[in-house]
């Protein structure tokens, strides 16, 4: 495998794991206001994504995979709210731990990130196709 190609593979691959993490965080805005159905219970927890490097044995090459989806296990606030069917004893009902200005912010990145890779893509491509034509 030649070095262009290797560069996109790990593009591709970085790219694939980029796509994931933005599903996670469209599902923790998705759920941002998300409270327990039950009295006491437990709202929407936030997820986050941690990555790892793969070896690619039959290429030799070194992915980016998602390593693991976890729940973030933060502190819950509480908001004082007798009359909803998730309040404690006490009255209070518990927030999912998903800040949007956070997500938003993390999505930017992610974004920025996928798209980078994407540029790697796409300039290996140009730069295969011009040696190509100097072969010619």
């Amino acid at each position: 495998m030649d070095d262009l190609t290797i560069s996109k593979t790990i593009a591709a691959s970085a790219m694939k794991a980029q796509a994931q993490r933005l599903r996670v965080i469209s599902e923790n805005l998705a759920n941002a206001d998300s409270l327990a159905k039950t009295p006491g219970g437990q709202p929407y927890r936030r997820k986050t994504v941690s990555f790892k490097n793969e070896l690619d044995r039959q290429s030799g090459v070194e992915l980016v995979k998602v390593g693991k989806v976890s729940r973030d296990a933060g502190d819950l606030e509480r908001k004082y709210d007798p009359h909803h069917v998730a309040a404690d004893k006490d009255g209070y009902v518990l927030l999912p731990n998903v800040n949007p200005l956070i997500e938003i912010m993390d999505m930017k990145e992610a974004q920025r990130s996928y798209e980078a890779n994407l540029n790697v893509i796409s300039i290996s491509k140009d730069m295969m196709s011009k040696t190509l034509d100097l072969i010619r």
